[in-house]
């Protein structure tokens, strides 16, 4: 299993990319640079996108890449919660910001709706495909996706502390999880449904109190600004904890 990060912020500008990692060229899981992050070639290999919740930075380029696929007679499953999916088809894709490709073209509509169920494991791509709640301020899943030959990633999407049910669910060998700041802003934080790294520390010794060892560990969206602060934090965690948490960047890729 190969895992490309398109992109691994919660702002963008020139030097950085939102929210997106890629599967083995064919499942995307988030969509903040789907098309930015992707050749038109690149993006017509994805035949399924997985969508952990409805904040811009998470589908921006869902009607980007709605839009190049039209062009180019190819389609793609959306999955996603029911909240995710109306909130595209009512403020994205509502025929007055982009048109409704889920309607387009009419015989065969560029955007197929896959509409999944917390804990019901799916058969996506060849994947089986399990969404897990966790715990952000609008509802939210993470996903984990086991490969044929038994590789597992888990990615939570974004999360604020309080995991332990959701640690019960999953097994994976790559943990991907958000720390959106560094500590001083741990107040807040825990309020909007977002990690720092005390509060990431706090969730991995959960982990393995439960589960009985420490997957290895790649942090995505993180904020540009802080991101030097919040990487030594991480690193204190890393050494307190003895695993590995990496800090994730654009065209990063990491082999199962």
């Amino acid at each position: 299993m190969n895992i490309r990060v398109l992109g691994a912020y919660n702002c963008t500008s020139v030097s950085s990319r939102l929210i997106s990692l890629l599967i083995d060229d064919v499942v995307a899981v988030d969509a903040g640079a789907i098309a930015s992050g992707l050749s038109f070639e690149a993006q017509q290999k994805i035949k399924a996108i997985l969508l952990t919740h409805q904040h811009y930075d998470h589908v921006r380029d869902i009607p980007a890449i709605a839009m190049n696929l039209w062009l180019r007679g190819t389609q793609v499953t959306i999955y996603s919660i029911p909240e995710v999916y109306n909130a595209i088809i009512t403020h994205l894709l509502n025929d007055k910001i982009y048109p409704n490709f889920y309607q387009r073209p009419l015989h065969n509509p560029t955007l197929k709706a896959g509409i999944v169920e917390p804990l019901q494991a799916l058969e996506i791509e060849g994947y089986s495909v399990l969404a897990v709640p966790v715990k952000h301020s609008t509802p939210t899943v993470g996903y984990q996706v086991t490969s044929h030959d038994g590789k597992v990633v888990f990615y939570t999407g974004d999360t604020g502390p309080g995991l332990a049910n959701c640690w019960q669910h999953i097994s994976p060998q790559l943990l991907i999880t958000e720390v959106t700041a560094p500590d001083r802003y741990k107040e807040e934080a825990i309020k909007v449904g977002h990690l720092t790294p005390s509060l990431l520390r706090q969730e991995l010794i959960g982990f393995r109190d439960i589960k009985g060892y420490l997957p290895r560990v790649l942090v995505v969206h993180i904020s540009p600004h802080l991101e030097r602060e919040t990487a030594a934090e991480i690193a204190v965690v890393e050494k307190e904890l003895g695993g590995s948490i990496t800090l994730a960047d654009e065209g990063m890729q990491i082999n199962l």
